[in-house]
């Protein structure tokens, strides 16, 4: 029987991918914000860990070039935008050999078909020569989010969405996450948050940070957009009897479109670092400091992300990680 063993996201990583933005179409004015961000990010963690940088474009790449210091390489790889975490690979050990776990991908849910998307896994898996490990169902990688040890988080809205899986119930969804992905308990909230592109990922509104605990927002000010239901998915999720952190939200961040999909919790974890992206300096401290309470085993940094959220989201929706045990997994249990 195969066995699939996907690795949480706070275990050593041999490498982080990071998409740097480059398509000067998409982005218009937001382009130089954005990558100014986006170095933030990469200058914070390349220090203790290496970062593959994926640019479209030459002259993107010696934009990236100039701006990120330390660990860094720059790939020019087929992208049609940043989004690594849902166009790439979700890398995995399968029967003891390193793989990538693809997904059929629609540009979710058909609003965003950028030429580029759908060869980006295979291109990313090339440059280590892993073996992809396909599955015909559509999914991204920001829609689940697991624990290590079974646990796996999903939103009804997105894996249900008919743009996504039109045929799927439940049950089915259920079946098909347990199978893709080893896990033996599928969790499912609801929805995810106003103006929020990607109908619900999961990870803008519960995110685990070690086996069994999750951390999940709260609502900050009288007008916060999503109140009600970070409040529906701090109950969700305690009914669960998981163990629950709870952090400020941004509040009600607003954009061109009108409310934006603005999450502290669209973090990544970096070899004992934890980078928040941050919206307003006041508040981000706040989650910033919460995080830092309840996590003492990483140094939790935030970082400005106002100009990525421009395109629709933060740092974990740009980046995939490569756990270390995947370049030594002959031994793996």
């Amino acid at each position: 029987m195969s066995k699939i063993r996907v690795l949480p996201e706070w275990v050593p990583q041999a490498c982080l991918w990071v998409g740097w933005p480059s398509d000067r179409d998409l982005w218009e004015d937001d382009l130089a914000g954005a990558q100014r961000e986006v170095a933030g990010l990469v200058n914070a963690i390349s220090d203790r860990l290496p970062v593959r940088l994926v640019a479209s474009t030459v002259e993107a790449a010696e934009t990236a070039k100039n701006q990120c210091f330390g660990h860094v390489t720059v790939r020019i790889l087929p992208m049609g935008d940043i989004w690594l975490r849902d166009t790439g690979p979700i890398y995995a050990v399968h029967n003891h050999q390193p793989v990538g776990l693809t997904f059929a991908f629609n540009g979710w849910g058909g609003k965003y078909d950028l030429p580029g998307d759908r060869e980006t896994a295979s291109a990313m898996l090339g440059v280590d020569r892993f073996a992809a490990k396909p599955h015909s169902f559509v999914l991204e990688g920001g829609a689940v989010d697991q624990d290590g040890t079974g646990t796996l988080l999903t939103t009804r809205q997105c894996l249900l969405n008919p743009n996504r899986n039109p045929a799927w119930t439940e049950a089915d969804g259920e079946a098909a996450l347990k199978s893709a992905f080893g896990a033996t308990r599928i969790i499912w909230l609801t929805e995810g948050l106003a103006g929020d592109h990607t109908d619900g990922h999961i990870d803008n509104i519960a995110r685990f940070v070690a086996p069994g605990r999750v951390v999940c927002q709260q609502p900050t000010g009288r007008d916060d957009p999503n109140a009600d239901v970070y409040l529906a998915i701090e109950a969700g999720l305690r009914d669960t009897g998981l163990s629950v952190i709870t952090i400020p939200s941004p509040g009600r961040i607003e954009s061109a479109d009108g409310v934006a999909a603005a999450s502290h919790l669209n973090f990544v974890f970096a070899n004992g670092r934890l980078i928040v992206p941050v919206y307003d300096e006041a508040i981000g401290a706040r989650a910033v400091a919460a995080l830092q309470a309840s996590l003492p085993q990483f140094e939790v940094i935030g970082q400005p992300s106002n100009a990525i959220l421009t395109g629709g989201g933060s740092f974990h929706c740009i980046s995939q990680q490569i756990p270390a045990d995947l370049f030594d997994v002959e031994d793996a249990p």
